[in-house]
């Protein structure tokens, strides 16, 4: 089993987790796919008023994609074949509030998966980092989902910068990506009581509000994604390359501010 999802009845949060800690929680074709049926799940469980979105194993929420799954690409510079296009909770019309409790690392493709949460609630160990640069990828996707939570500069450095440095939850959270601090191990905890607060309330009002302020920033969000595919296109390392930059840096030396 690669996912999770448990529900309490008795507050109507559902608690998700992302079950591959051998793999740093890296989302392969069968998590991905059940990510998506989750989602789409959830919209006719009237049972579920919010969703807590976290990974197992405590050593990182997700590192994104497994690089063990091969995805063929299309010849076209302008589209491409992404499997975590379709993972996020509003990619698949879901509009019930997701929190995301982030304990370890979160990089590189979890940025889909936190840039359409409500809010991210940390640890105080997590750390954030974009390694697609170093490796010879564009940031597209993950740079347009956090350019829709972070700073424009703290975007631009933490994805330009690739695997030579990560954002302290600290950090993060004086930025405006991180909601809430924990202590080590607490984040989850801290997210199911938030989520159950939410959840106590009328299940429309609170959707209503989701889409509301979604709304507020969807139209520009949208005309970016339409740039995304070509830049990936364009600007991407063949695999071959991509994989043996892999191999040679491995995590390599890193600082965390």
């Amino acid at each position: 089993m690669t996912l999770r999802t448990e529900t309490d009845k008795e507050t109507g949060v559902a608690l998700v987790t992302l079950d591959r800690p051998a793999k740093h929680n890296a989302i392969d074709l069968a998590t991905a796919a059940g990510l998506e049926a989750a989602w789409r799940a959830f919209r006719f469980d009237d049972g579920v008023r919010a969703v807590v979105l976290t990974g197992a194993g405590g050593r990182a929420f997700c590192t994104g994609i497994d690089r063990g799954v091969d995805v063929p690409q299309p010849s076209s510079p302008y589209t491409i074949d992404d499997p975590l296009l379709t993972i996020g909770p509003k990619a698949n019309d879901l509009w019930k509030p997701v929190i995301a409790a982030v304990e370890g690392m979160a990089c590189g493709g979890a940025f889909y998966l936190l840039g359409e949460s409500e809010f991210v609630i940390a640890s105080e160990e997590a750390t954030f980092f974009d390694p697609h640069t170093t490796y010879g990828m564009v940031s597209a996707f993950e740079a347009i989902s956090m350019a829709q939570r972070m700073p424009f500069g703290e975007v631009a450095r933490m994805s330009l910068m690739g695997t030579a440095e990560r954002v302290s939850a600290r950090r993060a959270y004086e930025t405006g990506l991180v909601s809430e601090l924990t202590a080590p191990g607490g984040a989850v905890d801290a997210a199911l009581r938030a989520a159950a607060v939410i959840a106590s309330y009328p299940t429309g009002a609170v959707q209503g509000t989701v889409r509301a302020v979604w709304s507020a920033r969807e139209a520009a969000r949208a005309q970016a994604m339409a740039h995304a595919p070509h830049l990936v296109a364009l600007g991407n390392l063949p695999p071959e390359r991509q994989a043996e930059l892999f191999r040679g840096r491995g995590a390599g030396e890193f600082r965390t501010r």
